[in-house]
């Protein structure tokens, strides 16, 4: 066996140990801490969360090799650590220490993570392995740390609400994904609308939107529901029957949904409907604002007609909110995960002119601003899912060429994208809108990340900053 490792994170959160503790307890959380750049997955669970004797099978890639880690969890003490021992996968060894310290404060603690593992192949794996080891550490943690900090800081903001129960549609999808973990970590039980077809959970809600088809009474007792249903825009050439796929997965689901919850004798608080950016169409310079006037096109269209199938609701009394989404940067899917091959072959560049206005917003503001609608009673009508930091496209190309390092300068013409893509390309990829997100702003929602460039660098792990490193 080679030598032994120990790694050391430590960082002050903004919640008492017992909180924290709580927080790293619930179900979502090693969710919550898988980076987004990591493709992991996991397979299997056992036992009864981070108890003592509990299991979780983990299937990941270190470089382009897929491997399992199956790890147990030991140590159990409520409120104050708990641990995870590898009993399979690429390490000699692998015991990760979660404990949660008090701080100076009260009202605050210390989150250290303490990890001991032996890389394996002995000296050889120490001498090839020892500086991707300490590094792919840095930056899982520096990620893991800010995260936690955040996800406690804005539950905080509205703990005086207690624990809601939040049915969220298309569960499954990139958004939703995050979403529910984000969710459950904050101590809210989440009830996902699951189509016709799959297993349902006890607590989820069936329904088969298509065929106007909902478990209406599975929805009683639900505090907010997120919609987010709707088939991907750009996930092929717009043929006819397409685009009426487009406008359907949207416009009928949220029509079943909104009847569904109008019915309902104890009707939710609040509904937090997804739309699109794409509701101002092509606008050239012109600041945008959630009173501005729709534009001209497909997604301009379809935003319309999205945002008003809510109606149903709304005429209940149900307080609807209409989250203008822009482009979200994660590389786990949207457009980011597209521009990344590109790039990190050297390729990447402008697509048209660059001067088209690009309006962006990173994931971890997308499910702040959903928390932040369900939890301020001021917020209804559209709010634009943006950050404030919009840039043109040019810029979006040098901005991550600068975080990746590589180059930034091969552009796609225009002609090319039109061939390659047709009303698809004219509309999502050379048109451009500048969207200001003035509802959020109005009312007090703080961006964890205004700029694009902070986002690149947390979602891809291209920082280190967050935690305190030590290694012995």
């Amino acid at each position: 066996m080679g030598k032994s490792h120990v790694f050391d994170a430590r960082s002050q959160m903004p919640v008492p140990p017992a909180d924290l503790f709580s927080w790293h307890a619930r179900e979502g959380a090693l969710e919550r801490l898988t980076p987004p750049w990591e493709t992991t997955k996991v397979v299997e669970r056992t036992g009864n969360g981070i108890h003592t004797g509990s299991r979780v099978v983990i299937e990941a890639h270190l470089g382009p090799i897929p491997q399992r880690f199956v790890s147990e969890h030991t140590g159990y003490v409520e409120g104050q650590s708990f641990q995870d021992t590898m009993v399979q996968g690429p390490f000699s060894k692998w015991v990760h220490n979660h404990l949660m310290q008090p701080a100076s404060t009260p009202q605050a603690s210390v989150l250290e993570d303490q990890v001991e593992y032996v890389l394996p192949a002995g000296a050889l794996g120490d001498t090839f392995g020892g500086g991707y080891a300490r590094k792919r550490l840095e930056r899982m943690f520096a990620y893991r740390h800010t995260l936690t900090r955040e996800d406690l800081r804005r539950h905080a903001e509205f703990a005086s609400q207690g624990p809601l129960t939040i049915a969220v549609s298309a569960a499954t999808g990139m958004v939703g994904q995050a979403l529910v973990p984000f969710l459950t970590t904050g101590g809210h039980r989440v009830k996902r609308l699951v189509r016709g077809g799959r297993k349902v959970a006890p607590g989820d809600v069936a329904w088969a939107p298509d065929k106007g088809e909902i478990d209406t009474a599975a929805l009683e007792g639900v505090d907010a529901v997120v919609h987010l249903s709707g088939a991907n825009v750009a996930g092929k050439r717009w043929t006819p029957e397409y685009q009426d796929e487009i406008l359907k997965s949207r416009t009928e689901t949220t029509r079943v949904l909104c009847e569904a919850l109008a019915r309902l004798p104890r009707k939710p608080q609040v509904l937090v409907s997804a739309s699109a950016i794409g509701y101002y169409g092509d606008r050239g310079e012109e600041s945008l604002t959630e009173s501005s006037p729709s534009g001209e096109g497909l997604l301009a269209k379809v935003a319309r007609e999205w945002e008003a199938a809510t109606a149903p609701a709304e005429a209940a009394g149900i307080r609807v909110v209409h989250l203008r989404i822009g482009v979200v940067m994660d590389p786990r899917g949207s457009a980011l995960a597209k521009f990344l091959p590109a790039f990190n072959a050297g390729m990447g560049g402008p697509i048209g002119s660059g001067q088209q206005w690009f309006s962006w917003v990173a994931m971890e503001d997308i499910l702040g601003l959903i928390r932040f609608a369900i939890g301020n009673p001021a917020v209804r009508g559209p709010m634009n899912g943006v950050a404030p930091g919009v840039l043109r496209q040019g810029d979006l190309a040098k901005t991550v060429g600068r975080v990746l390092h590589r180059p930034s300068f091969f552009p796609t013409p225009a002609p090319l994208v039109r061939a390659a893509f047709g009303q698809m390309g004219e509309e999502a990829l050379l048109a451009g809108a500048k969207v200001v997100p003035v509802v959020a702003q109005t009312h007090g929602y703080t961006f964890l990340f205004p700029e694009l460039e902070g986002a690149l660098r947390f979602s891809l792990g291209r920082t280190t900053g967050g935690a305190e490193f030590r290694h012995t």
